[in-house]
């Protein structure tokens, strides 16, 4: 048959052809973009609300479908179109969510990916304890006898003999039926996993990535943020010439004292290992768990000569080389810590 050869049916049949294609795509789009929603409800503190499970690995269909089951929001489909829109859907965590009832997908989202509506919400903050974070593992249900099995069983990186310091700071939520195994085991994977963590754990030179971790828990505990790199360099300096690091933050480790600022000449002649007064080199781990920042001064310090660093006033710490300058400044520092200056 020779009809095809026709131009002007060929013309007819591209046009025919274009037009269902956008037809079908309207169809398409028309269905997802009517996915029934609600709209955005205004929040008061007596808004009805309801706890849901999001399970581990859950897709963005599936937690739809829980949502709209849990009467949260008014189909699955509007969800799954506002998490496909947001990036930030792919960090909604597992476990426990407390949201209200019948608000906008994009709200759900949002009470999602709020850490304040995640119910025992397990916090490691940067420099916090180990003790710390076993306090917050019993709060939120685990038992002592659990907790001490899993820090026994736990795999830690090679190189490593304790958790300290291998703990990431970060929040931590878990589905149910977790175990405190799985749980301390996750917040050391996390160690692993993050970009720093995985750089000191490959770091090669005059110290061990062991080594890096406890400079960087010390770099974590004496340091502003802002200070974290001349922290880091004056912590080797000391090192390299064998003087002893006196680090008030060591010996709160060991008397378990935060938010102090004060050391009792007393406190510095505490019988410990940790006791960087009594005691040469690095305490023999680390005395809190460190995050990304620290762990990057603590890798590559600021260039320097200073052996002395002090804060002798909230936001204005002071780097020397010269002890008889430190002791001007710690004058300067007790006159207004007396003054109460730091309150």
């Amino acid at each position: 048959m020779k009809i095809f050869n026709n131009p002007l049916i060929r013309v007819v049949s591209a046009f025919l052809f274009v037009a269902l294609l956008s037809l079908s795509i309207h169809t398409v789009r028309s269905n997802i973009s009517s996915a029934p929603d609600f709209p955005t409800a205004k929040i008061e503190a007596n808004s009805p609300v309801v706890v849901v499970e999001i399970p581990a690995g859950a897709s963005g269909s599936e937690v739809g479908q829980i949502l709209y089951e849990n009467k949260v929001t008014k189909s699955a489909l509007a969800y799954f179109r506002a998490a496909v829109a947001d990036p930030r859907s792919a960090q909604v965590a597992p476990g426990a969510h407390e949201l209200n009832l019948g608000i906008s997908a994009r709200q759900a989202l949002a009470q999602l990916l709020d850490p304040a509506r995640i119910p025992n919400l397990i916090k490691v903050f940067e420099g916090g304890w180990k003790s710390e974070v076993i306090d917050s593992l019993l709060k939120y249900g685990f038992t002592k006898k659990d907790i001490d099995t899993a820090f026994k069983k736990i795999v830690l990186p090679s190189g490593f003999s304790n958790a300290e310091g291998l703990l990431f700071p970060a929040q931590y939520s878990f589905p149910v039926g977790t175990s405190a195994l799985e749980a301390v085991q996750a917040m050391v994977n996390r160690f692993s996993d993050e970009a720093m963590g995985q750089e000191l754990l490959a770091a090669k030179g005059k110290y061990s990535p062991a080594q890096l971790l406890t400079i960087a828990s010390l770099i974590q505990a004496e340091g502003g943020a802002g200070d974290f790199y001349k922290v880091s360099r004056v912590i080797r300096n000391r090192l390299e010439i064998s003087m002893p690091l006196q680090l008030d933050a060591t010996v709160h480790y060991v008397k378990k004292l935060r938010g102090e600022i004060f050391l009792s000449t007393n406190s510095t002649l505490i019988k410990s290992p940790y006791n960087t007064y009594r005691n040469y080199g690095l305490p023999p781990s680390p005395i809190g768990n460190p995050g990304s920042e620290a762990i990057a001064a603590a890798l590559k310090p600021a260039d320097g000569d200073w052996l002395y660093f002090i804060t002798v006033a909230p936001g204005d710490t002071r780097f020397t080389r010269s002890h008889d300058e430190f002791l001007t400044w710690k004058a300067l520092f007790v006159k207004n810590r007396k003054a109460g200056v730091f309150k």
